[in-house]
């Protein structure tokens, strides 16, 4: 029977706005396809060894929250999961998840805080929080895919080259509400602003994450079709409410 690992990075501060419901999303489509699975949560100071983990999820959190990983990021942590991305392994991160991946988070005071640099990305902090439900198009299994989700942030995230849009933006902010641009893509990593938790309203997504792993692990994507009728009733209300479709 296959089988996937999915560990829960910093379950311990990054927690905000039910994120770890992405995680209970990814087991149970697993389930419902008889795909055993296995969680591990790696909290501060922990010496997990993230070789052998198939799907990441780092969640959002505060500010002050970033802070208190500097040190558990600089002891080990931050090599690991950078051998973990460029290796190919699935990541899911969420808002300060999806920062901590990038070079620095500069605080509107001034205040530069060093994260992994695993992604070429920046964020700079602002006073005024961009804050709503919002919609971006992205490229999921080859097709337009209109992802909902709720985004919650001060920082504005600019990307290098090294790294492309995740998304386009449809209604909201997205990454800095300048250039229209949502999350980021690198490898296998999908960063993405979109808290809710932002994977059972938006199933395909989900399947994304799935099927990457699956082939990495298996060299087999093909993934068995389920009911997603909840789960589309949830996604399309969103989008005709903000997209008026």
């Amino acid at each position: 029977m296959k089988k996937l690992k999915i560990c829960h990075l910093y379950p311990d501060v990054l927690n905000l706005y039910g994120d770890r419901g992405n995680v209970t999303a990814i087991k149970k489509r697993l389930e419902w396809r008889s795909i055993e699975s296995e969680i591990i949560n790696a909290n501060i100071g922990d010496k997990t060894d993230l070789s052998d983990c198939d799907i990441f999820f780092i969640g959002g959190g505060q500010d002050f929250e970033q802070e208190v990983l500097l040190k558990d990021i600089a002891a080990g942590k931050g090599r690991a999961i950078t051998d973990a991305i460029e290796s190919g392994k699935v990541f899911l991160a969420i808002c300060a998840g999806y920062q901590i991946l990038g070079k620095y988070y500069k605080t509107h005071t001034g205040e530069v805080y060093n994260f992994i640099g695993a992604l070429d990305l920046y964020t700079v902090g602002q006073k005024k929080r961009m804050i709503g439900n919002y919609a971006y198009e992205c490229e999921i299994d080859g097709k337009k895919t209109e992802i909902v989700g709720f985004e919650n942030h001060s920082g504005k995230t600019y990307l290098g080259e090294g790294v492309r849009p995740f998304g386009k933006i449809l209604y909201g902010n997205g990454n800095n509400s300048q250039d229209k641009t949502e999350g980021a893509r690198y490898k296998n990593v999908y960063a993405t602003y979109a808290h809710g938790p932002v994977l059972p309203k938006n199933p395909a997504f989900t399947d994304e994450l799935i099927r990457t792993a699956l082939k990495n692990k298996y060299g087999d994507d093909v993934l068995e079709a389920i009911d997603d009728t909840f789960e589309n009733n949830a996604h399309d209300y969103m989008v005709r409410r903000l997209l008026n479709k």
